[in-house]
């Protein structure tokens, strides 16, 4: 499919259809790419990084760039990412989190590599400085007041946007982390059947990857505080997307979604614009108050794609979006979970089985319940704990099928054996930190910096 150079100015909604459309691939050229974030901290006194200093977010990425060959990316004389050949990167999120974002990458194997890869990196330039990372869903000591802000214009606007629209926009930016993975789609019936299984399964997602359980440095009563920080994030760009399930449901039903999204930015020569509350449909017509008579370009249409943020988002491909941050045999847990489910077809209709039964009203409870009771949450009279059983099997099964082996001739498989420990033990880490936290630990989340470091 041709088209349009990103710098052209758009001239109809189709246009925007057609971009995404544009990511349809046959399943020959599937392919994924994984993210994951987690918080930098200075180890004698556990403070968050700040962004100058001779130990800070700054020093970690110059040390990255200068002894292992990332290419450095400025903003306003800040150093503020890292790109290498793959076009992987390395960015970062508003209160500092460093995020790798994975290459496109053949496997789960690959994956994991470059996990591995990335760690050991980011342990040699950060122990000399005595400084250290964790993965978990919600930053569990330190208050939203002492997480410092980034210098990336973008987070700006979003900041002071986040305050007109919920009360949890700011902890959202500043103190969670995720893990991400990105899937593809063969056309528009194969991009429906993934986003609706994958949306409803979301919450099953949320109970395995459950690990955000402090906040200020005790118990908040959840399980995935990071997950219940977006229900008062930002309503206009959150959630379980009730049209997904709709039969109208397609390429341009999501577009006319992003489409009443409101805006946060337009980025014109190296400055971003704050164009927050504003709408794209206007922008369409050249009518957008920040920049009026002016057309945006794909490239708008690109960053405007960026700025949704529902449990399952579409680009040019499917990002999965309901897990908590957490470990490295985490972080590759979950493309096993989800390429397993999506990539092998028996699954994926095995997997939308389980769910196509229920209404919207019992999604959105579902939504509800699992950041607070994770596998104890219950829908049509089965508990998430047996649903997800049936999941990670799916999931083992489609991984199986795949038969994408290591040079020892293992499938993808063994990557979910961190949410097989979930299930059989009945235990997520969330809970696993609180019986740490009510016993061993003396009801202080310190040794949580020390214990579940990378």
């Amino acid at each position: 499919m041709n088209q349009p150079s990103k710098s052209a100015p758009v001239e109809s909604k189709q246009e925007l259809v057609e971009y995404i459309e544009g990511g349809c691939k046959p399943a020959s050229h599937w392919r994924m790419g994984t993210e994951h974030e987690k918080f930098g901290y200075t180890m004698d006194d556990l403070r968050p990084l700040a962004y100058e200093g001779e130990r800070s977010i700054r020093a970690i990425l110059t040390a990255l760039a200068e002894e292992f060959g990332w290419k450095p990316v400025h903003e306003d004389g800040h150093i503020i990412a890292l790109t290498d050949d793959t076009a992987a990167s390395i960015t970062l999120e508003p209160g500092g989190q460093l995020e790798l974002s994975g290459a496109i990458l053949d496997d789960i194997h690959e994956t994991c590599t470059e996990v591995y890869t990335h760690l050991k990196q980011v342990q040699a330039v950060s122990e000399p400085l005595e400084v250290s990372f964790l993965g978990m869903g919600f930053h569990p000591k330190w208050k939203r007041e002492e997480m410092e802000w980034m210098p990336k214009g973008r987070y700006r606007i979003m900041r002071e946007y986040m305050d007109k629209v919920g009360t949890l926009g700011r902890d959202m930016m500043t103190r969670t982390c995720t893990i991400q993975v990105n899937l593809d789609f063969s056309c528009e019936a194969d991009m429906v059947n993934k986003f609706r299984t994958s949306l409803a399964l979301q919450p099953i997602a949320t109970a395995l990857f459950a690990n955000s359980p402090f906040t200020d440095g005790r118990p908040n009563g959840y399980l995935s505080y990071r997950s219940r920080v977006w229900e008062d994030t930002d309503p206009d760009r959150t959630g379980m997307l009730p049209f997904v399930f709709d039969g109208d449901m397609g390429f341009e039903r999501y577009v006319d979604y992003m489409l009443d999204v409101p805006m946060y930015f337009v980025y014109r020569d190296g400055t971003y614009l704050d164009a927050s509350g504003q709408s794209f449909r206007e922008f369409l017509e050249g009518r957008l108050p920040v920049l009026p008579g002016e057309k945006p370009t794909l490239k708008d249409w690109e960053d405007h794609l960026t700025t949704a943020f529902p449990e399952v988002r579409l680009k040019r491909f499917l990002e999965m979006r309901g897990a908590d941050g957490g470990p490295w045999r985490r972080i590759c847990a979950l493309p096993a979970l989800w390429a397993g489910l999506l990539y092998h077809q028996d699954s994926l209709d095995a997997a939308w089985e389980i769910a196509a039964g229920w209404t919207m009203e019992e999604r959105l409870q579902l939504r509800e319940d699992a950041p607070r009771l994770g596998l104890a949450a219950e829908i049509r009279g089965r508990s998430v704990h047996d649903i997800a059983r049936e999941v990670v099997d799916l999931a083992r099964e489609g991984l199986t099928a795949r038969a994408r082996l290591n040079g020892a001739g293992d499938n993808e498989s063994g990557f979910l054996a961190p949410l097989q420990q979930v299930i059989d033990t009945g235990q997520t880490p969330a809970e696993r930190k609180l019986e740490l936290y009510h016993g061993p630990w003396k009801e202080s989340v310190d040794p949580v910096f020390f214990e579940c470091a990378y």
